[in-house]
């Protein structure tokens, strides 16, 4: 399943990626999803730090490299996740990891 990019447990919006790996790459297909605690309603939708979809879906396949983040009904933006079109990636899950965690990477080109 989808799994946030970051730890940040007081954002009350989540920026959700799949297939949940970070970095995400575009070669990979990723989809993100906005995911807010409040009631659903339209998106709005942030690349690279500029207004990028204003009243979009809460989620959409990526076709271009960047950062994006969401707001989903208001309730305030999204850590930001990035997707790279490097050739070469070093990735880990896209979940919060604590110390002492086993962790499997994947080097992928």
């Amino acid at each position: 399943g989808c799994c946030p990019l970051s730890s940040a447990g007081v954002q009350s919006t989540q920026l959700l990626v799949e297939p949940p790996w970070t970095p995400a790459v575009l070669w990979d297909r990723v989809t993100l999803t906005c995911q807010g605690s409040g009631t659903r309603g339209a998106t709005t939708w942030y690349k690279d730090g500029q207004l990028w979809w204003q009243e979009g879906p809460d989620h959409f396949l990526i076709t271009e490299s960047g950062t994006y983040t969401c707001d989903s009904s208001g309730t305030g933006l999204s850590p930001p996740v990035s997707v790279l079109n490097d050739r070469l990636v070093l990735q880990v899950p896209a979940r919060a990891l604590l110390e002492g965690d086993t962790v499997t990477l994947r080097c992928r080109r």
